[in-house]
């Protein structure tokens, strides 16, 4: 019961909510953004795509494989003419070469089996000076246990299956590391950032967000009464009657290019 991302059903999920403030921070304290020509692969609903337009950036180009969420990220940049979206794969954007200055890829590797080809891409669409930022959550990110911000955690404690699933999906630090300097990356840096996911008002409204599986693939692979276990078993564990402030633990890895200056 993997995620389809080119079904219509998903359509919404990865486009339903801003991109934190601790995010924002966390990127000024890599770059400035502000008049940067960024790339954004695997840009999903075109959430961070619009995050990048907010910080200043020039202009942004969200690319994705589906279809399906190219126009759903259309539709949310309606307005903005320093936005643009196009279908098309990690390995091959069918951008033109030098036409960024930042390639940015968030939760995208953990869906490759290897990246050697995707980031042998990002080095091409960069310019000189520019700079690739990847941005996932590794083994030892998703190995966190769980408490009320890191709701996360709780998946893997009430079904351990997903554990294993997600040990075999998710990237290593060491592993992006040797991946892009193989590619001819150099500068290869990496820290954690824990990103404020999503604020809700109380229990119900975090129950509503996991039923849906909301921009959260791993749920995909769970049935409907299988949901409803989570919910309960989470319900066991956080405050049900105030406030969440869910947060997830990423690592970031910033890169460049052999030609970049």
């Amino acid at each position: 019961m993997s995620i389809d991302f080119h079904s219509e059903t998903v359509k919404d999920s990865y486009a339903d909510r801003d991109a934190h403030a601790d995010w924002a921070r966390a990127i000024a304290g890599l770059l400035d953004p502000e008049g940067k020509r960024v790339v954004d692969v695997g840009c999903g609903g075109g959430i961070y795509s619009l995050a990048w337009a907010r910080l200043g950036a020039a202009h942004v180009t969200g690319v994705d494989f589906s279809q399906v969420m190219i126009d759903t990220a259309t539709r949310q940049a309606q307005g903005r003419d320093n936005l643009a979206f196009r279908v098309g794969s990690s390995q091959d954007t069918g951008l033109p070469a030098a036409c960024a200055d930042v390639v940015f890829q968030r939760a995208l590797i953990h869906h490759l089996s290897e990246y050697t080809d995707t980031f042998r891409e990002a080095a091409r669409l960069l310019a000189p000076g520019g700079m690739l930022l990847v941005q996932d959550r590794t083994v030892d990110d998703v190995g966190l246990p769980g408490s009320s911000p890191h709701i996360r955690g709780y998946f893997f404690e009430c079904f351990p299956r997903l554990r294993d699933f997600e040990s075999g999906r998710r990237p290593d630090d060491a592993g992006v590391r040797k991946a892009l300097e193989a590619t001819g990356f150099t500068r290869v840096e990496s820290r954690t950032l824990w990103e404020t996911r999503k604020t809700y008002g109380d229990f119900d409204a975090l129950a509503r967000d996991l039923r849906a599986r909301t921009g959260r693939s791993i749920l995909h692979e769970l049935n409907d009464a299988e949901i409803e276990a989570l919910v309960d078993f989470i319900r066991a564990h956080v405050p049900v009657g105030a406030g969440i402030v869910e947060q997830d633990r990423w690592t970031v890895w910033s890169a460049s290019a052999a030609h970049a200056g």
